[in-house]
């Protein structure tokens, strides 16, 4: 299998846009395993927006309760696993994309980067522009090649702010 799982820094930073970047660019698929937040998959809308002639793979999870995976799955009385993720086949290159951030729960065993390896594709990292993106990009890093993961690249998205530029 080809392609990237993208992910964050955290919830909010800018995964899905360049999610859609990245179909769109490399005529890829997409799929995100853990959705919450919504039951109707708006991630997968926006890619459908970005990119109408992608391959938008439905969530294995999709969560209502805008919560972690593990808490918004035990609101719906259910119970995430590493083995209720199989990737979609596909000839083509996947676009991943994760719920929240590198160390987000899946339950009380298995965090999203647990499914990052259990995947093993380059992980594109996600980062705001904010105040405090240098040390959230830094940890997120850490854990990732504590880990033995590739990173593909760290993508740094939303307007600069002026105390981040000097």
């Amino acid at each position: 299998m080809t392609g990237v799982f993208v992910t964050g820094t955290g919830t909010g930073v800018g995964k899905t846009l360049v999610a859609a970047w990245l179909v769109r660019s490399w005529a890829a698929d997409y799929w995100k395993p853990v959705q919450s937040g919504t039951t109707e998959g708006w991630d997968a809308e926006e890619i459908r927006r970005a990119a109408p002639a992608a391959t938008v793979h439905p969530s294995r999870h999709a969560l209502a309760a805008a919560l972690s995976p593990d808490q918004a799955a035990e609101r719906q009385g259910l119970r995430i696993e590493l083995g209720d993720f199989q990737p979609p086949p596909t000839s083509r290159p996947l676009v991943v994309e994760g719920a929240g951030g590198v160390l987000v729960p899946l339950n009380d065993r298995h965090l999203m980067v647990d499914l990052m390896r259990r995947l093993a594709l380059p992980v594109v990292l996600v980062a705001s522009g904010t105040l405090g993106t240098i040390n959230h990009s830094l940890l997120s890093l850490e854990a990732l090649r504590r880990r033995r993961l590739a990173v593909a690249g760290v993508i740094v998205s939303g307007a600069a702010e002026d105390a981040n530029c000097r």
